[in-house]
């Protein structure tokens, strides 16, 4: 029997990723089948308030997967949240601040987000969700946004002189040299006035690194590279110098005023794998994670999010990437007499690099689970034409950035952000580092941007669409692909699109 599981404790992630697990979210309505959302909204006429608002919030999630905005957001605005419990407060905020904004109304998104003054309990992603829902309708409105990281010395200036400081020694030196190189032609390419300093961080501390900055009168610093540095300067009250870190501190919030964090971040991936498999109507995951601190980070991102929604992990397998696939794959679909048991899974989350990922779902076919959904992170792709060994990989579905998947991203190379450096960049025979190079590029931009903070709502990237939030940090959302006769095509946005008429509107969510 599997063990039953009520929400989720990291520290027993390291116990439950070896073995199958069911769980049952807590709360939840018992659900009747997506196509009755109606008997649901009838049900709640005559439920107690507390019970009504659970039943209804369940009706407007499936009008959502089924792509009736409006019957899903009429739904939505008829649920008294105060009887929903905090858990179940957050989902509410977060469908109809999406549907909201989706319509086009402002007042409503202001009426969601409404739970950031309430301090309710929730992930810092999803607190940054709302809180870039909140700023758009607040300008939608004309209503002035709170001030929360303004730079009154930057204020109306022309960002001309830029230190960056990455280490030229150390563990991280060759990832530093590939962002810096990018920066370097990316400034070439632009033929913008602005100066580019280098600073060696491997050789000062961040105060040293501070002092060179102020005695070279620069207005913003980039770097450091390194998490453990990032997440002190996260718990300052202040840096002396504005400054775009190009990692993601430790800590739960960056508190630190002139403090920007920026940065390629699977965990933010694995969270939009969680969104986009609840949005495409599975409720039972299985996970297959590498068997290190990546896999355990990335692994427990994805857990929190999607038991957040209300979903269950089935089975969650760490696997030893030296060791057959076979062995993780018969444990993550409950493998038995050379058959999968999938009874409780509908789709499996994957992290993987491409030869071991290439080789999970030949091997799913074996054991007679060809259609089960495959949801990956960008990690599995190499990014370069590899069609002939990318065919093993046809149906799995993943996120990159739009340089890595221009056709499913923007419709092809020649529109995609900073195409010339783009062009340049793409000569370069290492492929691996490109999404480096991307995010040398996107950094540069960033940093010039900082006068202004409402260059960044929004900004197209080369990395994602990037999104700054409340707390400085910038958040990159990812365009979706899935691998046909071995090359990323396009595929629509989860939950939303109920015919062709609806694609435009997909880029208000």
């Amino acid at each position: 029997m599997k063990q039953s599981l009520r929400g989720f404790l990291a520290a027993t992630l390291m116990a439950l990723l070896v073995a199958g697990c069911a769980t049952q979210p807590p709360g939840v309505v018992d659900r009747v089948p997506d196509e009755d959302p109606g008997r649901l909204l009838s049900q709640a006429e005559e439920q107690a308030p507390e019970e009504a608002a659970r039943t209804r919030l369940e009706a407007a999630n499936i009008f959502a997967r089924q792509g009736q905005r409006e019957n899903a957001f009429e739904a939505a605005d008829n649920i008294d949240e105060q009887a929903l419990s905090e858990a179940n407060r957050v989902r509410w905020a977060l469908l109809f601040s999406e549907l909201a904004r989706a319509l086009n109304e402002p007042d409503s998104v202001l009426r969601a987000t409404q739970v950031l003054d309430d301090e309710l309990p929730m992930q810092a992603d999803q607190q940054r969700t709302l809180e870039d829902r909140q700023r758009w309708a607040r300008e939608a409105l004309d209503k002035p946004d709170p001030e929360r990281f303004a730079l009154p010395e930057l204020e109306g200036e022309t960002i001309n002189r830029i230190v960056v400081a990455l280490p030229e020694s150390g563990a991280l030196s060759s990832v530093a040299e590939t962002i810096a190189s990018a920066m370097r032609r990316h400034h070439d390419i632009t033929g913008d006035n602005v100066q580019l300093s280098f600073l060696d961080a491997s050789q000062y501390s961040l105060n040293e690194l501070y002092d060179r900055a102020q005695q070279m009168n620069t207005q913003v610093m980039i770097g450091p590279l390194d998490k453990e540095l990032v997440t002190q300067l996260e718990q300052r009250d202040s840096v002396p110098v504005p400054t775009l870190a190009l990692n993601y501190g430790s800590g739960d919030r960056n508190q630190a005023k002139r403090l920007f964090q920026y940065g390629l971040s699977a965990e933010d991936e694995a969270r939009q794998a969680a969104r986009r498999a609840w949005q495409d109507g599975h409720r039972q995951m299985a996970l297959m994670v590498p068997d290190n601190n990546w896999g355990q980070r990335v692994g427990e991102a994805f857990w929190n999010e999607w038991h957040r929604q209300g979903g269950d992990i089935s089975n969650a397998v760490r696997y030893n990437p030296d060791n057959p696939v076979s062995d993780a794959v018969k444990t993550a679909l409950n493998v038995r007499g050379e058959r999968a048991q999938l009874n409780d899974i509908d789709a499996l989350f994957l992290l993987a690099l491409p030869d071991y990922a290439r080789q999970v779902p030949p091997t799913m076919d074996y054991y007679y689970a060809p259609d089960l959904p495959i949801y990956a992170t960008s990690h599995l792709h190499e990014g370069r034409g590899q069609t002939r060994l990318d065919q093993d990989l046809n149906d799995v579905m993943f996120m990159d950035i739009p340089w890595q998947i221009p056709d499913a991203a923007v419709g092809g190379e020649e529109v995609l952000p900073f195409y010339d450096s783009y062009q340049r960049l793409r000569e370069e025979p290492d492929a691996s580092m490109f999404r480096l190079m991307a995010m040398g590029v996107d950094a540069y931009e960033i940093a010039t941007s900082l006068s202004d903070f409402s260059a960044l709502e929004g900004f197209d990237g080369s990395t994602g669409k990037l999104f700054l939030t409340g707390d400085g940090r910038i958040y990159r959302e990812l365009p979706w692909a899935k691998f046909q006769n071995g090359t990323p095509v396009p595929i629509l946005i989860p939950g939303l699109m109920s015919n062709e008429e609806d694609n435009d509107a997909s880029d208000d969510d």
